[in-house]
């Protein structure tokens, strides 16, 4: 078995790393970069799903756990 030297080995591990970018990028990149499909399919799928009826026992549907108050507007 032969292994690769010089360009050759570049050429193969810049080939494989590309390879991978590739593979990657509408999977992973993609997605982090422009979520607004993500966002309108998300939207549609829960339309006819009122959240105060699935919320669980009996709790309001967002609360600061902190409870930081609001600042006065003077």
């Amino acid at each position: 078995m032969s292994y690769n030297k010089g360009w050759r080995y570049i050429a193969f591990l810049s080939g494989f790393v590309g390879l991978l970018g590739v593979t990657l990028y509408p999977i992973a990149i993609s997605p982090m970069i422009d979520a607004s499909e993500y966002k309108k399919i998300q939207k549609e799928a829960r339309k006819n799903i009122r959240q105060e009826d699935i919320q669980p026992g009996n709790m309001k549907v967002w609360s600061d756990p902190f409870g930081r108050k609001k600042p006065d507007s003077e």
